[in-house]
Parts: C-alpha cells; sequence; structure tokens
C-alpha cells in the first residue's frame, strides 16, 4: 500500500466490516510501505452528502477514490466540490431507474459540473479504472505517438478465467446487468444503436487464445467519441455460452429488470435486487479463481501514409492476483489504476484543477507507473487482424 506517497488513508463505506477485512490482510502481509502512517475505516452513507463533507473533513483527505456503485457517484464528487477534495471514481454516473440513457452518457450528469470543478479548483479525474481507465490512455498514446490518423478503436475485454461457480458475476450484478439493455457505440463518427450480444467476433488473443467476444456498449466510448479523433470506437466482452444461455433465460423470466414489482405481501422489490442477494458475493470468487484475463486496444490508422495496426493490451492472472492481495483479476485491474492516479495527483502529474476524462491527460506517466504497479503494457504492431461486420443502426 502507498502511503508512503498518499499519507494516512481511510476506508470509508456503508458497511464498516468490509473496510476492517481490507485493513486486516494489507497488515497481516505487511503491505503497509510506511507504518508510521495511519490506515484505519469509517462508516457512512455515500448518499448522504453532508456526511460525506463531514468524513473528509475529518479525516483531512486530500483526495477521495470513489469505487462504490455508480449511483453514488454524484453525491461524492458534490461533497468533493464543497470540501476541495480531489475526486477520482472508476465508472461513469447512473441514476436507479435510469437505464442506457442517450448518449454521451458524460453528458448527463458529470460534466455539467464540469465549470465548477474548474471554478473551485477541483481536480477530478472520471472513469479510472481499467475499462474506463487505462484503455482511454492507451488511446491516448496511440494518438500522440503511433498515428496520424486514426479509423477504428476497437476495445476487446475477456476473462479467460475459471471461478468454478455455476453462474456469478465478477463485480456488483446489478450493476453488471444494467450495461446489457441495449448497445450505444460510436460508428462513422456517430452514435449508433444495436441489440445486445447480437453482433459476435472470435479474435485469437494473445495469450488466453482464441474467445468470442461481443458488441457492447460502455462507459469510455462516451468520453473518447469526444476527446481522441477516430472514426469508429467500439467496445466488445467475452462471454462464453453458458454465461450467455444463463443470462438470456434471468432475463425472459424478469430477473434482471431494474424495475420494482409487488409481491404478495405488498412490498415492491426491483428482481434485480433479489437476483443480487441469491447470486455469489463476488468478493467471495477470489480464493479458488484460475486463468487469465486480457484487455486491449486494436487500433487501426495510417502512420507516415501507411495503414498501421496496432494491439495494446494487458494480462493479468487471477491466482497471482489473490496472492498479491487476496482479490481476483478483475478487481485487480480496476483497483490498481486509481491508486496510481492518486499518486500521480499527489505528484503533481495529474493534479490539473479541473474536470477531467482519462485520455485528456499525460498517458505515459500514466502507463510508466502502471508497468511498475502490477498491470504492465505490451504493444502488439501488425497484430492477428480483427474484422468487425458492418454494423449498422436500429434506429
Amino acid at each position: 500500500m502507498n502511503n508512503d506517497v498518499l499519507g494516512d488513508i481511510c476506508i470509508a463505506s456503508r458497511t464498516q466490516q468490509k473496510c476492517e477485512v481490507i485493513i486486516e490482510s494489507v497488515l497481516r502481509k505487511k503491505h503497509l510501505k510506511d507504518p508510521s502512517k495511519k490506515l484505519y475505516s469509517r462508516e457512512v452513507d455515500a448518499l448522504d452528502i453532508p456526511s460525506l463533507i463531514d468524513v473528509i473533513k475529518d479525516t483531512q483527505s486530500e483526495i477521495v477514490i470513489n469505487v462504490g456503485q455508480s449511483y453514488i457517484n454524484m453525491s461524492v464528487l458534490e461533497a468533493c466540490i464543497e470540501t476541495g477534495a480531489v475526486y477520482l471514481d472508476t465508472a461513469i454516473h447512473e441514476e436507479p431507474d435510469k437505464v442506457c440513457e442517450n448518449p454521451p452518457w458524460y453528458a448527463n450528469y458529470e460534466w455539467k459540473r464540469k465549470d465548477r470543478c474548474a471554478e473551485k479548483g477541483i481536480t477530478a479525474i472520471l472513469g479510472i479504472g481499467f475499462d474506463p481507465g487505462v484503455v482511454n490512455a492507451w488511446c491516448a498514446l496511440a494518438q500522440k505517438d503511433y498515428f496520424d490518423t486514426i479509423d477504428t478503436i476497437d476495445i476487446l475485454d475477456v476473462n479467460a478465467g475459471s471461478h468454478g461457480k455455476y453462474f456469478a458475476t465478477n463485480f456488483d450484478p446489478e450493476i453488471n446487468f444494467r450495461e446489457f439493455k441495449k448497445v450505444w457505440t460510436w460508428i462513422d463518427r456517430k452514435w449508433v444503436l444495436q441489440d445486445v450480444h447480437s453482433i459476435r467476433v472470435d479474435y485469437d488473443f494473445p495469450v488466453v487464445g482464441k474467445c468470442p467476444v461481443y458488441l457492447t456498449g460502455h462507459d469510455e466510448i462516451h468520453s473518447l467519441s469526444k476527446n481522441i479523433d477516430a472514426n469508429s470506437i467500439r467496445f466488445w466482452m467475452g462471454f462464453g455460452d453458458h454465461y450467455l444461455n444463463v443470462f438470456s433465460v434471468l432475463t425472459n423470466i424478469g430477473l434482471t429488470s431494474e424495475k420494482p414489482v409487488e409481491i404478495a405481501e405488498g412490498m415492491e422489490i426491483a428482481p434485480l435486487k433479489i437476483l443480487k442477494a441469491l447470486l455469489p458475493d463476488p468478493s467471495s470468487l477470489a480464493p479458488g479463481y484460475t486463468g487469465k484475463t486480457c484487455i486491449g486496444n486494436y487500433i487501426r490508422g495510417t502512420k507516415d501514409n501507411k495503414q498501421r495496426d496496432i494491439f495494446i493490451y494487458n494480462t493479468c492472472d487471477h491466482a497471482e492476483c489473490y496472492e498479491e492481495v487476496e482479490s481476483q483479476a478483475i478487481s485487480y485491474t480496476a483497483g490498481v489504476p486509481p491508486v496510481v492516479a492518486a499518486i500521480l495527483v499527489a505528484r503533481g502529474d495529474w493534479d490539473v484543477k479541473h474536470m477531467v476524462n482519462v485520455e485528456e491527460l499525460d498517458p505515459k506517466v500514466f502507463i510508466d507507473l502502471l508497468n511498475i504497479m502490477g498491470l504492465p503494457t505490451e504493444i502488439i504492431e501488425s497484430p492477428v487482424v480483427f474484422t468487425a461486420p458492418v454494423i449498422e443502426s436500429l434506429e
């Protein structure tokens, strides 16, 4: 734990015991770089802005890393604006009753607060997980150093690991399943709507081999379409047949719906919340997880008037992640980047005093530090060609 740079660290949650489990693991593994600094926890309701403000002030926190459910983003951001703390998050804001709103998603909530962040000199870095996050930095690096023009960016995310359960999600199922309602993607410099899991490509990845990936809507497209000069930007996620079959059944019987229904006792509850309660807790998957993840950007464009294709990627091993920090690779790849970002803010490299998405920042310092902290970047020139079918809008 990089408290030698970040100083005293407070982990806050609505369920304080979860924080204590993390602290116990850090101390047991002797991961504190500076034992003289404090590592402690606080209980807080992240939807209660006054309580958040009190916690930030009481703990004298200068940087807030928000890795909670995306419903809390605006509450945490408001508390940071009021206290002057740096704000970092890993996913786009969502309202519980609104799913897959019209694009670009960042314009619906986060970007509306850009002016206030600039006026108060608040550094707010949006989407600094892996995807979004690291993949955004790779796009910035590609535009800066590898291409004169960019035609297509295909972001590919595959988990080739096994958790040994009949069915489970690798992070909060309530948030996970909300992604699979409709697909917004960026084709020929305009928004295109498609059905979920309707377009498949089989791709031969480095390290993990051939895997099916499906066109999916995802956060990063909603800022990259504005900040990166590319004709098309698409996101593809890997799913096996078993996962899709189970998901299809759950969807067809209504269990993935976020809309409350009334049950016999007169109570109202969203089926998705029931499903979340029934599925394995994602944090429980880590001890027996095997295999690897591979996340990468396949980018095609031109350099010096010649076509150029690169695949810039990372692979991460579930078992190695558990050995190091007692988590699986999905959590590891999402958790390391915001810590790296916090260090860059503390050092001054990324303390920009306004709101930005990751691709607007210097990618090299970020990627260099990720290489040291467990998420190395690899680049293949002229990789196995990624070929997608023609994608037309349903609208």
